[in-house]
């Protein structure tokens, strides 16, 4: 009978510190990030976004991401699990008229192919990646 007691313990005490870890790696997303890469056009980056980098804003305790494409502001439902991410369900964007456009449609329609991301162990760069395929990195702000 203790032996099962202990066993339980022990399992319960395994779950508990698994599901902890999990958080601390998702919670490391929170905050202001701003794109320094994006793969895909031949068009240089400082091409693509002259006036305003994109940034992407992370709130894991309410489940919201948000941010700003280089010209427009988007919102949406963040949906992540571990290191796994999507960006497919609708967001929320703005309609503001830009003279610099192809930046704003590459950033949108990249965020869709993103499957997971990877953040640096110093935490300062994050890595969003489409398969094995490293697709945009941002910088935290």
């Amino acid at each position: 009978m203790m032996k099962n007691f202990f066993t339980l313990v022990f399992l319960v005490t395994v779950l508990i510190s698994c599901k902890c870890q999990k958080t601390d790696s998702v919670s490391k997303l929170d905050g202001n990030w701003e794109l320094n890469y994006i793969t895909g056009p031949r068009i240089a980056f400082d091409g693509l976004y002259p006036n305003k980098k994109p940034t992407i804003n992370f709130n894991t305790k309410e489940n919201q991401v948000s941010g700003n494409n280089g010209c427009n502001s988007f919102t949406g439902k963040l949906n992540v699990t571990g290191n796994k991410i999507d960006f497919t369900q609708p967001m929320a964007v703005t309609k503001m008229m830009c003279m610099d456009g192809q930046g704003e449609l590459v950033f949108m329609s990249t965020l869709p192919k993103i499957t997971s991301y990877d953040i640096t162990d110093d935490g300062k760069t994050l890595n969003f990646i489409s398969g094995d395929i490293a697709m945009m990195r941002f910088t935290k702000k």
